[in-house]
């Protein structure tokens, strides 16, 4: 795929844009998997009040908090990028298969070419590494975890199981540490999952991924590796990820 220089950035290499939650804290590890042929541009949501995770979520996944910081990346120097991710796993997931469609098309009335979600990427990676069976880690609480559910069985993925980290509230997120996530990676998997998805871009997987998916012998794949994955096709790379199975397919 070829990038004309109306898909360019000023140093002439492919750009994509990435609008986060406001509480996102794992900007450097998201990163990690960019390749280097790609710039990316980072655009936060203004904060949201919320008395728990479900009120969080939902109030995340309402089209109208992508207004601003499109806007942002739109007004920015070399204009709006080919294709921006919403990168919220949660939020993008929880209005279902029918909300996740809204927020991209929020996206492309915002003038984005290429629009994508955490969700929708992370379905399609687990396509991409053959996979309809899936055990689920994930940080959240009731009823969140079964927004998860019900989102990736409406999108053909059977759920063998759902194992959660077991959290108290929900900025105990923010602290995971990446041995806390390869323990429940371990515990959540199951035999005859294809695959293990590790939701929530909250936390910390690039650097556990290698050393899960040889000890469990499937594919492991996490909400910020699946949106990088994402973003990269959409301008024609590959994302890096040494020792992980994805970014190969």
């Amino acid at each position: 795929m070829r990038h004309g220089d109306e898909e360019a950035g000023t140093d002439g290499r492919p750009r994509v844009g990435v609008v986060a939650s406001f509480d996102f804290t794992r900007q450097a590890e998201l990163l990690r998997w960019m390749p280097d042929e790609v710039t990316c541009a980072l655009a936060f949501t203004r904060p949201v009040p919320y008395e728990d995770n479900w009120q969080l979520v939902s109030r995340l996944g309402r089209p109208a908090v992508l207004a601003e910081p499109l806007r942002e990346l739109r007004s920015s120097a070399d204009g709006m990028p080919e294709a921006v991710a919403y990168l919220c796993t949660a939020c993008s997931f929880v209005g279902g298969v029918a909300g996740e469609a809204a927020l991209r098309a929020a996206m492309t009335e915002h003038g984005v070419p290429h629009a994508l979600t955490t969700s929708g990427a992370a379905v399609a990676a687990l396509r991409a590494v053959g996979a309809r069976r899936v055990a689920v880690v994930h940080p959240y609480q009731a009823p969140v975890d079964r927004a998860l559910a019900r989102y990736l069985e409406a999108s053909g993925c059977e759920v063998a199981g759902l194992t959660a980290l077991g959290l108290e509230s929900v900025d105990e997120v923010y602290g995971v540490r990446a041995e806390r996530v390869e323990q429940a990676v371990a515990a959540g998997d199951r035999p005859g999952a294809d695959a293990v998805f590790v939701s929530c871009t909250a936390l910390p997987t690039y650097d556990v991924l290698p050393a899960l998916e040889r000890r469990l012998g499937k594919p492991v794949i996490s909400a910020n590796q699946a949106t990088v994955w994402a973003l990269s096709r959409a301008v024609g790379m590959r994302a890096r990820g040494p020792g992980q199975r994805l970014p190969a397919h």
